[in-house]
């Protein structure tokens, strides 16, 4: 099983270069609720980066703090820094955010329904200045990775399947010429099958298009199986971080996140135990 590509595995550390950092931010919804408790994160060039936890972990606000779009759900970042290239951006709008590379998909396969596929990937290009053949060129090459969407593109995005909708979606993304996508659950309601050939899609991004994603996801194992760090959520902390591949070999993962258990079972005052551990150590 391969959790890393060839070419990522041959870089050093000291050659790895950070594209993003979030640095102990805390975030507040409603002036009351705190939902991210000091969350602080890496991501490095060319790599594949996994946040990871339950549902109601704080996955999907941390991403949402990245693409500064907290603020359509009375959110807002109260401590801590985020940075880009080494630069803050916490005070950048969504649009020049999406100027500089970062682009969100978001969760649930946001398309414009009414618009046909082709003139939904098309809008991730409107900010664009390039020339009209820069654009189809680019189109083209998302048609390559996502064949089944030139199949469809006259369709009505809305009456195409899940999987396809979920595809059109990181189509757009692409044609915005992104350096790093925050790919926000893209497994969700997804068959097996479709969710492999996302992640399949994904990597295949990364290695060939040397596009950078930080994606949070639910599902551990398949997570794990593509990315080449990751970072466990819980309750709006880090609780655990490392390769993919240590944590997918770690025995306190395999047993509270993937359903594995390496031998007697453990007790309820273990499971309180473990998860008190978890908290101390972010």
């Amino acid at each position: 099983m391969r959790f890393f590509s060839d070419w990522y595995l041959s870089m050093s550390v000291a050659d790895t270069k950070v594209v993003l950092t979030v640095n102990n931010i805390e975030v507040i919804y409603d002036h009351v609720i705190l939902v991210l408790k000091g969350v602080s994160l890496e991501v490095p060039e060319g790599g594949i980066v996994a946040l990871l936890g339950a549902n109601g972990a704080g996955k999907t606000t941390t991403i949402k703090s990245i693409s500064n779009i907290l603020g359509t759900e009375r959110g807002e970042v109260t401590k801590g820094s985020i940075e880009f290239m080494g630069e803050k951006i916490e005070n950048l709008t969504p649009t020049e955010l999406v100027k500089r590379g970062v682009v969100q998909v978001m969760e649930g396969r946001h398309c414009f329904e009414h618009l046909t596929v082709e003139e939904n990937l098309l809008t991730g290009a409107f900010i664009r200045k390039e020339s009209k053949k820069q654009v189809r060129d680019d189109l083209e090459m998302v048609y390559s990775y996502f064949p089944k969407l030139k199949q469809r593109a006259r369709s009505q995005a809305g009456y195409t399947s899940g999987g396809e909708q979920q595809m059109t979606a990181v189509g757009r993304a692409l044609m915005a010429r992104p350096k790093v996508i925050l790919l926000d659950e893209p497994s969700m309601g997804l068959a097996p099958q479709l969710v492999e050939e996302i992640f399949e899609i994904v990597r295949d991004l990364n290695e060939k298009e040397k596009v950078t994603f930080l994606l949070a996801e639910q599902n551990t194992t398949v997570a794990l199986r593509y990315a080449t760090y990751g970072y466990i959520l819980e309750n709006g902390r880090v609780v655990m971080d490392g390769e993919a591949h240590s944590l997918a070999e770690n025995e306190d993962v395999k047993e509270f996140y993937l359903g594995i258990s390496g031998g007697d079972k453990k007790s309820f005052r273990d499971v309180k135990h473990y998860r008190r551990r978890k908290r101390w150590l972010a």
